[in-house]
């Protein structure tokens, strides 16, 4: 085994060990090469020709990872939004630009949704705080479909310390290319999350 198949089979087994909790696995190994299914797929249209909007926003700790996929996306065709922040500002706060996005989403001002924290995990909190936003941190690409198929998750948060850009990158385009599939069963459980949201006080 070479030095690069080594260090492949590490870095699989530390995600191994890392989400082992009596759960079937989903195929960690996919996080170690690009996701080439996910970029040949790639919808540069949404609906009858119309060019799919996204939303992007981060703190200081996303700032790099946000400027580099907005690039990445704008090459791809998609139109983008930059909810900011505009400059790298360290000690700022995600909410205020988190906030703005996702409410931008629930307003169908924008499709879908990247929010970027250092963790990723700031950012999901504050986006899920926004009625009719489904946010969840990702870094593996089964729960970036799924979610999306089986959720209707519309912002998808990353962790700029955590997720490096090339993963980042095919994450966010899986994303992108998954489609709600508005069976019968995922409709009865967002529809027991909406009215979780109408119960707040």
């Amino acid at each position: 085994m070479n030095s690069m198949s080594r260090e492949a089979a590490r870095t699989v087994e530390k995600f191994r060990i890392s989400d082992r909790r009596g759960e079937r696995f989903v195929k960690i190994s996919s996080l170690n090469k690009p996701a080439r299914t996910a970029r040949r797929t790639l919808p540069k249209k949404y609906n009858r020709g119309e060019i799919m909007r996204i939303g992007i926003a981060a703190d200081h700790g996303g700032f790099e990872l946000k400027v580099q996929l907005s690039i990445a996306l704008k090459a791809a065709g998609y139109e983008v939004t930059d909810f900011g922040a505009h400059e790298l500002v360290t000690g700022d706060d995600y909410p205020d630009f988190v906030a703005p996005l996702a409410k931008a989403v629930a307003r169908g001002e924008v499709t879908r949704g990247l929010a970027i924290c250092g963790s990723g995990v700031g950012a999901c909190v504050a986006a899920n705080k926004v009625s009719g936003v489904r946010a969840a941190l990702i870094t593996d690409s089964f729960s970036a479909h799924q979610g999306v198929e089986d959720d209707d998750m519309n912002i998808m948060c990353l962790g700029g310390r955590v997720t490096g850009y090339a993963l980042s990158r095919d994450l966010v385009m899986t994303f992108l290319s998954a489609r709600f599939k508005a069976e019968e069963r995922f409709k009865r459980r967002l529809a027991k999350v909406e009215a979780l949201e109408r119960e707040r006080t």
